[in-house]
């Protein structure tokens, strides 16, 4: 891989429209930080590849209504759900930090 690129950060704002309107969606549902802030911890506490698998695991749920949050739709429920995840990752890396086996 050739050096670590800077990017601006409005490139997400633009990629967001761009990525949302080949699909069909409203970029407006998106909370860019949420996302981020998911994959960054997941990276953290599972390991680095785990982060766009989660992040696609949030987007299956959210589009087949997974649980009460992603129910109810919107910002919202992203934000829930990639909250019960991090949650899930932060207790997975103390488990294995004790050495306990994966359940």
């Amino acid at each position: 891989m050739a050096g670590h690129k800077r990017l601006p950060p409005e490139i997400l704002d633009e990629w967001l429209i761009e990525a949302a309107d080949e699909l069909g969606l409203d970029p407006g549902e998106v909370d860019i930080n949420v996302v981020l802030d998911l994959t960054r911890d997941i990276a953290h506490d599972v390991a680095r590849p785990a982060a766009p698998l989660t992040a696609f695991l949030l987007g299956l749920a959210l589009g087949r209504g997974g649980g009460p949050e992603a129910r109810s739709g919107g910002p919202e429920a992203v934000e829930a759900l990639a909250g019960r995840l991090v949650t899930r990752a932060a207790a997975f890396a103390a488990a294995r930090a004790d050495g306990e086996p994966k359940a």
